[in-house]
């Protein structure tokens, strides 16, 4: 036997990827994370689903002669202020391949293609090497579209690989999920044999050890984005956009990010003077783990479409513990700490959000 068969044979293998997953708890332990029992609860159960999210990328979805374009997160895996407007679909790459998706592009309001080298797992990076908008997207009449994926030049809709890229990433914006239909993919690498390899010991070894590094590079990633916030609390600067667009960011998007502490009488009301020619924004709270909060059962994020304008054409958001009874309230869901995130996507021009912290009670005192 080699020397992976020997580590799985011996349990080896699977010791040590339950040992790293311990150490990624070093990440929930640093001194200037909160130290309450809520969020550290959420700080464990994060790993946890860190741990879900890359035996899936590294073990279970990690044949790019088989590619399969599964959820990376979702309402349950949350990674990197994920956004709760998108439907976000990945697969493993080989770029010395040739792939092709196929789709119907339904109703969605945005859909955008990126394919990426690097992971998290490896470098804290993933790199674009190509980028499709799906504004530019040819589409037949019946709704239907092909996109070839190569390193070569392809007529019709071409999405750039360079020979070390090995993720594709899709993002399905929505403006309102009840009403838009998201575009329907399948991918296919092209020179494929009929049926997968069946599994090996070198394969399994090699997803675990990749999987574990996953999971401490990543909660290290966002926690040390954290706590670059903390210094100054309640605010929403413009984040790095350089930093943004190098693990993964959409090329489309001005991003910000903040935190956010309020006492129990308090709510932060974040402005936006005027909203510029954009294909879409969104606002949304998070907690210290840059995790979105749970959208299923509380509102915590408004989006171009969802909120309501003032009369001058500007937006008011209010974040708060309760709801005072007016527009645009995002609810803390519980949260008397975390973190924020604001989106442009494709803005004619980006105005920046402006933030305040003021007393509950003082709420109606605002200018309308």
């Amino acid at each position: 036997m080699n020397e992976a068969e020997l580590r799985v044979v011996s349990g080896e293998a699977w010791a040590e990827f339950c040992d790293a997953l311990k150490r990624a708890g070093e990440q929930i332990q640093r001194p200037e994370a909160p130290s309450d029992p809520f969020t550290r609860a959420e700080g464990y159960r994060y790993l946890s689903r860190l741990a879900r999210a890359g035996l899936e990328w590294y073990v279970e979805f990690n044949d790019p002669a088989f590619p399969v374009l599964y959820r990376p997160s979702h309402e349950t895996i949350k990674i990197g202020a994920d956004n709760p407007d998108n439907l976000y679909q990945k697969a493993v790459l080989d770029g010395r391949h040739d792939y092709r998706i196929r789709g119907r592009r339904g109703t969605v309001y945005y859909l955008s293609f990126l394919s990426s080298k690097g992971s998290y797992a490896e470098n804290f990076r993933q790199t674009e090497t190509g980028f499709l908008d799906g504004q530019s997207l040819r589409v037949e009449p019946d709704g239907s579209f092909e996109i070839i994926l190569s390193t070569r030049p392809h007529e019709g809709n071409w999405l750039p690989m360079e020979p070390e890229t090995n993720a594709l990433l899709v993002r399905q914006t929505f403006m309102d999920r009840n009403a838009e239909v998201p575009a329907d993919l399948v991918i296919e690498r092209l020179d494929r044999g009929a049926t997968p390899e069946p599994l090996t010991a070198e394969q399994l070894d090699a997803g675990l050890r990749t999987a574990t590094n996953f999971v401490n590079n990543t909660a290290r990633l966002f926690a040390d984005w954290s706590a670059s916030y903390l210094p100054r609390p309640n605010e929403l600067p413009p984040a790095d956009q350089k930093l943004c667009h190098s693990v993964g960011g959409d090329q489309n998007i001005f991003y910000y990010h903040g935190y956010f502490e309020l006492a129990d009488d308090e709510a932060l009301v974040i402005e936006v003077e005027r909203i510029p020619e954009c294909r879409a924004w969104n606002l949304q709270a998070d907690n210290y783990w840059m995790e979105s909060l749970d959208y299923r059962y509380h509102r915590i994020h408004v989006n171009k479409h969802t909120a309501t304008y003032r009369p001058d054409g500007g937006v008011r958001i209010v974040l708060a513990h309760r709801d005072p009874g007016i527009d645009n309230w995002l609810d803390t869901a519980g949260h008397r700490n975390g973190t924020l995130c604001f989106r442009w996507i494709a803005a004619a021009e980006i105005v920046h959000p402006s933030c305040r912290v003021v007393k509950l009670t003082d709420l109606e005192k605002l200018p309308k």
